[in-house]
């Protein structure tokens, strides 16, 4: 059986197995996988579904969207903001109300960066690289 490219997932995932001092076996248990197809999935044989890959993420301890991406499933880019987003709607310290108003301003911010990607800087606002650094405490303002 020819080896499958899946972004190298089956060299990723026995290392994080042997990081988590887990068998193939005790791995395949947990995660709820035969031992057989786990082995096969390690070895690149076997380009698993998104759900095996969330099993296998539990199990492990790991983020699912991480072996997404080694899978070739999502892109870096999607991982990221999913990332970002689980942050957000986790913390505990904050409500439900200020996690989607975070939200909101996180989604405008990323339209915004998007639409000055596309077109060039918006009218009106100064990049990020343009700013002038701010003073050092130590020396008098310059007049």
């Amino acid at each position: 059986m020819a080896s499958l490219n899946v972004g190298n997932l089956g060299d990723y995932l026995r290392e994080q197995r042997r990081t988590a001092q887990l068998s193939l076996r005790q791995l395949a248990e947990a995660a709820g996988v035969s031992n057989p197809y786990l082995s096969q999935i390690e070895r690149g044989l076997r380009k698993p579904s998104a759900e095996v890959l969330q099993q296998v993420a539990k199990a492990l301890r790991i983020s699912a969207e991480t072996l997404y991406v080694r899978a070739g499933i999502l892109d870096e880019k999607e991982r990221e903001e999913l990332e970002t987003r689980a942050v957000i709607l986790a913390d505990p310290s904050i409500n439900e109300r200020q996690k989607q108003v975070l939200l909101q301003i996180y989604d405008s911010f990323r339209k915004e960066n998007a639409a000055e990607a596309e077109s060039g800087p918006v009218p009106g606002t100064v990049p990020a690289s343009a700013s002038a650094p701010a003073p050092d405490a130590d020396e008098p303002p310059s007049s």
